[in-house]
C-alpha cells in the first residue's frame, strides 16, 4: 500500500463525508424528475450542503487556511498559509439529470516567493458513485487509490480519444469551439464530452483519455486535475502553449506528443 501525507488523509476524509451525502441525494434525483418543479432546487441544496461539509471538515484540520469555493466565493485565511480550492460538485448538470458522472475536487494552493505567486501542490478528485479517489502530491506522482497513474503512451492522434467541454447556454464561445472542433475531429479516433472537467483530467492522468481541451474553466474545475496530469507524466498548457491555464481559463492536456499535436491544431484553428 502506498502511503500519502496527513494532509491528503484530511482531504480524503472530508471528500468521503461529503460524497456519502451526495450519493444519498443522487438516489433521490430520479424520483424528483417526475415533479413539475423538477429537481433543480434540490440539487442546488445538495451542492451547497456538500460545500458546507467540506469547509467544516477542512477548517477543523487547518483553521487558519483560506478557501476559494465555487458556491461560497473566497474565505480569507492567513495569507502566508496555503488555501483550499474546492468544487463540491463538478458535473452538476449530470447530477441534476440522474447521470452518475460527477466528482468532488479539492486542491491545496501554497504561496511562493513571499506570497506573490501561488502553486497547487496537492490535489484530490473523488467520484462518489464509483468510489474512485484520484490524488497527487507535487513530486510524488499521481495515483488512483494505491495504483500509480501514467498518461497514455499513444503518439499518433489517429489512435487517440480526446475529451472536451462544449459551450452551452450563457457559457463559452461557441464560434471558437466550433473552429477548434473542426480542426481536431478529423485527426482523432474520437471525441467525448461527459460534462465534468475534473474527471476528464483525472482520466487523462490515468490514460483513459489521450488528451483534453476546454476553455471557460474556473480554478476549482481544474486545479486538482492539472496537478494530476503533470504528476502522471503529462503536459498542460493554455491555448497559446504557456502556463497561464488558470488566468486564461483554457487548458490543453496530454502526453508530450499528443499535447504538442493538439496545441498545433488548436493554435492553427484560432489564427
Amino acid at each position: 500500500m502506498v502511503s500519502h501525507s496527513g494532509l491528503l488523509t484530511v482531504m480524503e476524509r472530508a471528500a468521503r463525508k461529503a460524497g456519502s451525502k451526495l450519493r444519498r441525494d443522487f438516489g433521490e434525483v430520479e424520483h424528483l424528475q417526475v415533479s413539475r418543479k423538477g429537481p433543480a432546487d434540490f440539487v442546488s441544496k445538495a451542492d451547497q450542503q456538500a460545500e458546507r461539509t467540506l469547509v467544516e471538515e477542512l477548517q477543523k484540520a487547518r483553521p487558519d487556511w483560506g478557501f476559494l469555493l465555487e458556491e461560497g466565493g473566497e474565505i480569507a485565511g492567513d495569507p502566508s498559509k496555503p488555501r483550499w480550492i474546492i468544487d463540491p460538485l463538478d458535473g452538476t448538470t449530470n447530477f441534476l439529470h440522474g447521470i452518475p458522472h460527477f466528482a468532488i475536487s479539492i486542491a491545496v494552493e501554497e504561496p511562493l516567493f513571499g506570497g506573490q505567486k501561488r502553486e497547487v501542490t496537492t490535489g484530490l478528485i473523488y467520484q462518489p458513485v464509483t468510489d474512485e479517489s484520484y490524488w497527487a502530491e507535487k513530486s510524488r506522482g499521481a495515483w488512483r487509490h494505491d495504483q500509480r497513474l501514467r498518461v497514455s503512451s499513444r503518439r499518433d492522434l489517429g489512435d487517440c480519444l480526446i475529451a472536451t467541454g462544449i459551450p452551452f447556454m450563457g457559457h463559452g464561445d461557441m464560434a471558437q469551439w466550433t473552429r477548434i472542433f473542426g480542426a481536431v475531429a478529423p485527426s482523432v479516433a474520437g471525441i467525448r464530452r461527459f460534462g465534468a472537467a475534473a474527471l476528464d483530467l483525472a482520466h487523462v492522468a490515468s490514460g483513459r483519455y489521450d488528451g483534453f481541451w476546454e476553455s471557460g474553466l474556473q480554478p476549482w474545475d481544474v486545479a486538482a486535475g492539472l496537478l494530476l496530469v503533470r504528476e502522471a507524466g503529462g503536459f498542460t498548457s493554455d491555448f497559446r502553449g504557456s502556463d497561464q491555464m488558470i488566468e486564461r481559463r483554457e487548458v490543453i492536456a496530454g502526453n508530450d506528443a499528443i499535447h504538442s499535436k493538439l496545441h498545433k491544431l488548436v493554435a492553427g484553428a484560432l489564427r
